[in-house]
């Protein structure tokens, strides 16, 4: 099993990964990218999409981008800053690693809307456990 597949197979028989409807769009090691099937259930009460599934997809792709070299990852911190509320069908986060090291790696994931509109911008740092 390559590394893509590897990831693949960690996230998707993720029971969050499966009760967010998220889905791999793009997986290598060095970048990610991750789309989030909107539902009812990903609302808050305004009708907006919920900031923590928004945060979720965030940690989700950049946990996949940290652990993509076959190191189990954990998030050891993490900071959003929510841009735009999104009300779209999907919205789509892109991880990308900026910095790896021995035991830490530093990561920072955009995330958009369906029409293609930055809502949310995150950073992180991630500790190898393994």
């Amino acid at each position: 099993m390559n590394k893509e597949e590897a990831i693949r197979k960690l996230v998707e028989e993720d029971g969050f990964f499966k009760h967010n409807n998220y889905e791999i769009v793009e997986a290598t090691e060095e970048k990610c990218i991750l789309k989030a099937n909107i539902t009812n259930n990903s609302l808050n009460p305004y009708g907006i999409v919920h900031g923590g599934l928004i945060f979720g997809l965030g940690d989700t792709v950049m946990g996949m981008v940290a652990s993509s070299d076959g190191r189990p990852a954990v998030t050891q911190n993490s900071t959003i800053n929510y841009l735009k509320p999104a009300t779209t069908e999907y919205i789509i986060a892109k991880g990308e690693m900026i910095k790896r090291g021995k035991t830490t790696a530093y990561i920072q994931t955009k995330i958009y809307d369906a029409n293609e509109k930055l809502i949310a911008v995150m950073d992180a740092n991630y500790f190898y456990i393994g």
